[in-house]
């Protein structure tokens, strides 16, 4: 079955035509979207629901080779008549390790499923998370599991109400504005060595403030949706709920 890149830039129509013709011959689309230096890899299908009545699959974290194929390896599983549901155990998955089955909340299907939600339209699609093991065969949520490989799989069946990748008790930069005086954020910057900056842009220096990152986002649930800010991006807009300008920030030296 055919793969795209999503990250390749190719014309939404040219994809929704691209789609629709995979998913006659095979079944199905696989959508790869490649990582960044911030964010992972996934993969995703798109076809499953109208063709055997599935939920869609994705899986993070993976190369694109890898990604592609372990979607066709259940895709395979699922035409000869087996079904995943949530809390599935599988050792068909991957070789010598389990996979888990998660539902994904649908408050995520749109941060994931772009080109799902273009051909699917109007309609409604459910999705499962295939999730992997670490080294030592163990899931996420199982005590000692590798603490390196926890932001390379996002769980969505649970992260709808805060998307961010790093632990909600993160130190990050605010204002006195916000705190205080419960200005809105204005402006959010995510520094090229990691840092968050939460900004109403009428601070001086002497106004900044450390608080941690899920305050803010429990205060303002819209700040959900700089999650997937790049290093060495910002975004602005001018009140809440309205639309983000991301930009590339600017360094010393003017590159």
């Amino acid at each position: 079955m055919t793969k795209n890149n999503e990250h390749n830039c190719i014309d939404k129509d040219d994809l929704l035509n691209n789609t629709k013709f995979n998913i006659d011959k095979f079944g199905l689309q696989v959508i790869m979207v490649s990582s960044t230096s911030y964010c992972p890899s996934f993969a995703y299908s798109i076809g499953l629901t109208q063709t055997y009545n599935h939920p869609e699959i994705i899986c993070f974290g993976l190369s694109n080779d890898l990604g592609h194929a372990i979607i066709n390896d259940i895709a395979e599983i699922i035409k000869s008549g087996e079904r995943f549901e949530t809390g599935i155990i599988s050792t068909e998955i991957f070789k010598d390790s389990r996979a888990s089955f998660i539902n994904v909340d649908k408050r995520n299907i749109a941060d994931y499923f772009g080109a799902a939600l273009n051909y699917y339209g109007d309609k409604n699609f459910d999705a499962l998370q295939v999730v992997w093991t670490d080294r030592n065969d163990k899931l996420p949520w199982e005590d000692n599991f590798e603490e390196k490989f926890l932001y390379k799989q996002p769980l969505l069946d649970r992260n709808a109400d805060f998307k961010f990748y790093e632990p909600k008790n993160l130190t990050t930069f605010t204002t006195r504005q916000w705190l205080d005086e419960k200005k809105p954020i204005l402006r959010v910057v995510h520094d090229i060595d990691g840092d968050w900056q939460f900004l109403t842009d009428d601070q001086l220096p002497e106004d900044i403030r450390i608080v941690a990152l899920e305050e803010l986002i429990k205060r303002d649930n819209t700040l959900n949706q700089m999650f997937d800010l790049e290093y060495g991006e910002e975004a602005e807009r001018d009140f809440i709920g309205g639309q983000w300008t991301r930009n590339k920030l600017e360094t010393d030296d003017g590159e």
